[in-house]
């Protein structure tokens, strides 16, 4: 079994890159990605991790087993109006172009959640910048965060709430995030050697139409696959999502999108229970990488 979109607390996840590696080592996943949030700060760590534990019997890790830690990312960009999220997968994350845009994109999200916390003082929040970078070191600081911070100081009884009052998309302290096109994050993954994955695509509810104009459209930019299997997909969407990456010779990637605590009930590895990834989509994600590495 394997898990192609993981996140650590170095975005928006509760488990750090080490637990992940633990985890995975304990409950029979022999690879995943770890795609945080336009981030990459949680690689050099799962990396070490997956080598220093892999093969050797220890209280981490009592049968013995391996892990193979693939590294990857999860970018935010905006296609007419909607959050398009895309994927890449066996990324050179030390490239200096592309480790130069993730510097440009934290420095933007800076800014946005100074501001936001400006908001949510204004809405008798008391909180500062400072302060969330505090609570939550070395992390990608999201909206998750915010509604975290709020329900462990009291101000909210839920994150539900949290997202409803503050933070959510037509919430008063809300501020969008600078993106790129899904386009440009296609070329920003291909600069940094990976596989650009199109991520969850029926979250987008654009449908089976708009999305499949997406799907062509990107296609044409050089997308190499999209998630086929994801966990919040009935029988009938993983056929849909197939059956439109066999239609533009797509490959298929998928994951769990295990964000921790963060999305209740949802497991690293198996989703909500019945998801499962077998390590044959692996292979073949590798077998393309290697063809694609020869003519870009």
């Amino acid at each position: 079994m394997i898990d192609l979109h993981v996140h650590s607390t170095c975005s928006d996840g509760t488990l750090t890159p080490k637990e992940l590696v633990e985890y995975a080592l304990t409950h029979k996943i022999t690879a995943f990605a770890l795609t945080d949030h336009d981030a990459v700060a949680g690689l050099d760590e799962a990396l070490f991790y997956s080598k220093e534990y892999s093969g050797k019997v220890s209280e981490e890790n009592p049968q013995g087993a391996g892990v193979e830690v693939i590294p990857g990312i999860e970018l935010s960009t905006e296609y007419e109006g909607r959050d398009i999220h895309m994927v890449g997968l066996f990324i050179d994350y030390k490239n200096k172009a592309f480790t130069k845009h993730l510097e440009d994109f934290v420095a933007s999200r800076t800014n946005r959640n100074i501001k936001m916390c400006s908001l949510l003082r204004e809405h008798g929040i008391e909180i500062t910048y400072e302060e969330l970078v505090k609570y939550f070191p070395d992390s990608v600081i999201t909206r998750a965060h915010y509604a975290k911070y709020m329900l462990d100081k009291g101000y909210v009884k839920s994150r539900q709430e949290a997202f409803e009052r503050y933070v959510g998309d037509h919430a008063p302290c809300y501020i969008p995030r600078t993106k790129v096109t899904p386009v440009q994050a296609i070329e920003l993954i291909h600069g940094a050697g990976g596989l650009a994955v199109l991520a969850h695509p029926t979250l987008y509810h654009m449908g089976t139409e708009k999305l499949s104009t997406l799907i062509e459209c990107l296609k044409d930019a050089g997308l190499d696959a999209m998630e086929g299997i994801y966990s919040t997909y009935s029988a009938t969407e993983t056929r849909e999502m197939q059956a439109l990456a066999r239609k533009y010779n797509l490959a298929v990637s998928g994951g769990s999108d295990f964000h921790g605590a963060n999305k209740s009930g949802l497991q690293f590895g198996t989703g909500y229970g019945k998801l499962y990834i077998h390590e044959e989509i692996l292979g073949r994600l590798k077998d393309l990488l290697a063809a694609v590495s020869v003519v870009r």
